[in-house]
């Protein structure tokens, strides 16, 4: 059985969602993992939970018990919660974070889709994820953002200051090399509009073979 199915079929029998695995010099085997998410009812607030040490623990007893039956070599196993840069790789990952400023690498470059308002071999983008509905009912995705400097912290802004324009880019998810929440500390959480900041907790366990 390969690494991928193994893990995938551990983890969601615990009752977590697997974000990513990755191997890293020196057999290290790192495995993040999330609680699933509930998409909140209409007029309610999303409900956030965090995985944490105890949960990072649980997994790490069952994979190594499971990755021994399947003889799948590693020196160090390590399972951790998502960090600020959380990929995003399915669906439910794009609707749980829509309102978010998230990084995006396209697998090939704009060309002539960019119609002079982007450089036409710009391949990532950062912006604010929306959803967008589409004419068969389904939901669809973009991105929006400006250009224009950032204003510093501290910095007066004048009344009379004109909005800069925003520019939006609509993709699908086939269209994408790699997505992420951007790595933005925030201390006002998640739900405004940010990566995650002060309010989640980093949590892991490690363990050598």
């Amino acid at each position: 059985m390969a690494l991928q199915e193994i893990v995938e079929q551990t983890v969601s029998g615990l009752g977590y969602d697997l974000v990513e695995i990755t191997r890293s010099a020196g057999g290290l085997l790192r495995i993040t993992i999330d609680l699933p998410w509930v998409q909140p009812a209409a007029g309610e607030a999303a409900l956030e939970q965090f995985v944490n040490v105890e949960d990072c623990e649980k997994v790490t007893r069952q994979l190594q018990f499971a990755l021994e039956v399947e003889a799948i070599e590693y020196r160090r196993l390590e399972v951790s919660s998502p960090g600020i840069d959380r990929p995003l790789r399915h669906q439910a990952d794009f609707e749980r974070f829509v309102g978010h400023i998230i990084d995006i690498t396209l697998k090939a470059p704009m060309g002539t889709a960019a119609n002079g308002q982007v450089s036409p071999s710009r391949k990532k983008f950062r912006g604010t994820l929306e959803s967008v509905a589409q004419a068969d009912g389904q939901s669809g995705w973009q991105i929006v953002w400006s250009d224009a400097p950032a204003i510093k912290p501290g910095q007066r802004v004048s009344k009379k200051r004109v909005a800069p324009p925003l520019q939006a880019l609509g993709f699908t998810l086939d269209e994408l090399r790699d997505a992420r929440l951007a790595p933005i500390v925030s201390f006002k959480g998640r739900g405004q509009g940010g990566s995650t900041g002060g309010e989640e907790p980093a949590a892991q366990a490690a363990a050598e073979e």
